[in-house]
């Protein structure tokens, strides 16, 4: 039985760029940093001669994510749609939307709209898309 959402895994092909969104624009805190190239790894994820840095990170209320950086097995990037099959985004609970999809922009991070209020009026949403391709919702709650 599942006790928890652990994290969500992010991979990326520039890390310094997924790092400055996450962390310098969002808030998120580096907790841990590996580069992992090992039996362990190897067998886990079902790639021989794997090579990857992983890096979690918090956010305030502990939640977490994880960049990958495949140092081997590189994958060219593709053009994500957010009704692509399988995971379409990641949310995220902010406490001012408008002030943030500003600074974002500022940033020249690209946006799907600016902040809608949803039809039952608790929450105040715009999606962006990190470097990597991920969609981020950014969720106000009112």
């Amino acid at each position: 039985m599942v006790v928890n959402v652990r994290h969500t895994g992010i991979v990326t092909d520039d890390l310094e760029s997924s790092l400055k969104f996450y962390c310098d624009l969002l808030g998120f805190q580096q907790i841990r940093c590996m580069e992992e190239s090992n039996y362990f790894i190897e067998t886990v994820l079902g790639m021989k001669g794997v090579y990857v840095k992983t890096i979690k990170m918090s956010a305030p209320s502990g939640g977490m994510l994880e960049l990958l950086h495949f140092k081997s097995h590189p994958k060219k990037r593709s053009q994500r749609e957010i009704n692509d099959i399988g995971i379409s985004h990641v949310a995220l609970t902010v406490d001012n939307v408008a002030q943030l999809y500003e600074d974002l922009k500022k940033s020249s991070v690209p946006f799907i709209s600016s902040p809608r209020l949803s039809d039952d009026a608790s929450a105040r949403v715009a999606f962006c898309c990190a470097p990597e391709g991920t969609f981020v919702e950014l969720v106000e709650v009112i």
